[in-house]
């Protein structure tokens, strides 16, 4: 087998070790996951995008983000790139917590346009 039909398997029957050793630190999982320090912040934003996360739960991610970094467009694209498959709802739900870890409070701004 070829290591991500490896990985597949281990995730699949939540394999102990694996994932213990995954989430041991973010060194661990960042190695695991194959990806560049950007992607893998970003894929991160993305998750948290997607069960709805209370703004503060966004700040550890944009500052990995940034650290290797991701602009603040790629941080607001990440909405937009969930957006066809979270729906309307989950973004527009989402882009004032955003905006809050981003130290932009879009509640305000758009009081003050009108």
């Amino acid at each position: 087998m070829q290591k991500h039909e490896i990985t597949l398997c281990k995730i699949a029957i939540a394999d102990e070790k694996y994932v213990e050793d995954v989430l041991s630190n973010d060194r661990a999982n960042l190695t695991a996951s194959a990806l560049d320090p950007k992607a893998h912040a970003l894929v991160r934003l993305g998750a948290l995008i997607a069960i709805d996360a209370e703004a503060p739960a966004y700040m550890w991610t944009l500052e990995a983000a940034r650290r290797a970094g991701a602009s603040d467009d790629e941080l607001v694209g990440c909405l937009l790139a969930a957006l066809p498959t979270l729906g309307v709802a989950r973004i527009v739900s989402a882009a004032p917590k955003l905006g809050l870890a981003m130290g932009f409070d879009v509640a305000s701004a758009l009081e003050a346009r009108t």
